[in-house]
């Protein structure tokens, strides 16, 4: 067997995307409340509609997030449907206004914390390793009267809320993340942390935060509990060159030098020299304190978490920023590739380079904590959903991993799909852009029973889990 015994085969989701009841329990609002629904149909911008963001929720328009897939009413179905599944991980996320509701208050919402309470003891009575993400895509909206993550207060506002959830589950939850796709604040800073702000200073200011909040929570959970081990987490962005022309292969290292600074920082706890010199061309200027330095450097992550989905072809025709939905737009196509229903090319041999990239960069262990494929699913006229394109869009992307591990040399310790169940798409509000194994029963306005079925995707998932890999 090419796999750790320990191997975490699982799934994932986020809370924004999965839980709904987004006043149920004492939460507050957060950045993802007041995010409508959008359109696309492909993963270039100019041809759909694009998620908007109104200054609080308004009545007769539809938030996504607000019921989600209403995991908050089916926790018992759906945890019985991952028991039944096989899994042994799974990722989710704590949605912060739900432990404190505004994000700086005083008190603790003990009803928040209670319902993260009965997710993890019905995962751990169900042998199911609970893997959680601090920070997924939907920060109190309640901080933006201090500008989010372009004001320091949050850094210790996260650090509070990080250590109460880390005192609270400590020795049921060895696994954490930081912070959701970090790099996301370079293309979408608003899901990344409430930042509005098109200009590049105040991305990096925010990204600068995030980097020592994430350190923070690092040394925190260390010193609640030694076995806790806490991860960063990356959009998996790889670049390949347009041409053998120097240009493009320029082209590429530029754009790989602004994903790696957020890789470099939480893995090694220093902005590296091409960062350094990359802020100091374009006058961006870091808020830096005393102590910082050793704060970032005491709170490296213990393992390497990433995303994967795409890759993109980059050259000297590539401008910063890239524009665009998770796809970027880049100027260039890759001929080589088949596209999804969104238009996002399909490259399963990208994971194996991302996997052996980051590992032969760090040494650390690798987790994959999302791969799927979003695809137009159909229930037929017996409630059946066939998706042979999601098992073969797994299956070839699990044997590239098979190969990094047995040809490559990599530690990976697991890997989680996207995602169990099928949720409303971060980048477009679109839950028609099914990535589930568990097909749930609403539409792209929010209208449906509810009703979760199984896809034969569920089936076949089970099989190499039970398998170890072996079966697919």
């Amino acid at each position: 067997m090419p796999f750790r015994k320990d191997f975490l085969w699982g799934a994932a989701t986020a809370a924004s995307q999965v839980e709904g009841g987004y006043l149920e329990g004492g939460k507050g609002l957060s950045t993802a409340d007041v995010m409508l629904a959008g359109k696309s149909s492909t993963y270039l911008a100019d041809k759909g509609t694009s998620r908007q963001v109104t200054e609080t929720v308004e009545e007769g328009k539809y938030y996504p997030s607000h019921r989600a897939s209403d995991f908050f009413h089916h926790m018992e179905e759906d945890i019985g449907l991952m028991k039944e599944q096989g899994l042994k991980c799974y990722r989710f996320s704590i949605a912060w206004s739900r432990i404190f509701p505004n994000g700086d208050d005083e008190d603790v919402n003990e009803e928040g914390l209670a319902f993260y309470d009965r997710i993890i003891d019905m995962l751990r009575a169900a042998d199911i390793e609970p893997m959680i993400t601090l920070s997924h895509f939907d920060t109190p909206l309640g901080l933006q009267k201090y500008g989010s993550w372009l004001n320091r207060k949050t850094v210790f506002f996260f650090k509070r809320y990080a250590r109460t959830v880390f005192e609270r589950y400590k020795g049921r939850v060895k696994y954490w993340l930081t912070f959701n796709e970090i790099n996301a604040m370079s293309f979408q800073p608003w899901m990344a942390g409430g930042v509005s702000s098109s200009s590049e200073q105040d991305r990096m200011i925010a990204a600068y935060h995030q980097f020592l909040a994430s350190a923070l929570a690092v040394k925190e959970a260390h010193e609640i509990d030694s076995s806790m081990k806490v991860g960063m987490m990356y959009s998996g962005h790889f670049a390949y060159p347009a041409s053998p022309d120097p240009k493009d292969v320029q082209g590429v290292y530029d754009f790989m030098h602004r994903m790696l600074m957020y890789t470099d920082v939480p893995c090694r706890g220093f902005y590296p020299s091409y960062a350094r010199k990359m802020l100091e061309r374009e006058g961006i200027v870091l808020p830096v304190c005393e102590g910082d330095a050793e704060i970032l450097r005491n709170g490296t992550a213990d393992y390497f978490a990433f995303s994967y989905y795409l890759t993109h072809v980059m050259g000297k025709k590539t401008k910063w920023p890239c524009k665009g939905l998770n796809g970027i737009q880049t100027g260039y196509d890759n001929p080589y590739l088949e596209k999804s229903d969104w238009g996002w090319p399909v490259n399963p041999q990208g994971l194996r380079h991302l996997l052996t990239f980051f590992y032969e960069r760090y040494n650390l262990p690798m987790m994959i904590v999302e791969n799927g494929i979003g695809a137009r699913d159909a229930v037929d006229e017996n409630g059946k959903i066939h998706d042979p394109y999601r098992i073969d869009y797994l299956r070839k992307h699990i044997e590239e991993m098979k190969k990094a591990v047995e040809l490559d040399g990599v530690d990976v310790m697991g890997y989680t799909i996207w995602s169990f169940e099928d949720l409303p798409s971060a980048s477009t509000g679109q839950i028609s852009k099914r990535y589930g194994t568990v097909y749930v029963d609403y539409d792209d306005e929010g209208d449906g029973t509810g009703r979760r079925l199984k896809k034969d995707s569920f089936e076949w998932y089970r099989k190499v889990i039970a398998s170890d890999g072996e079966e697919l």
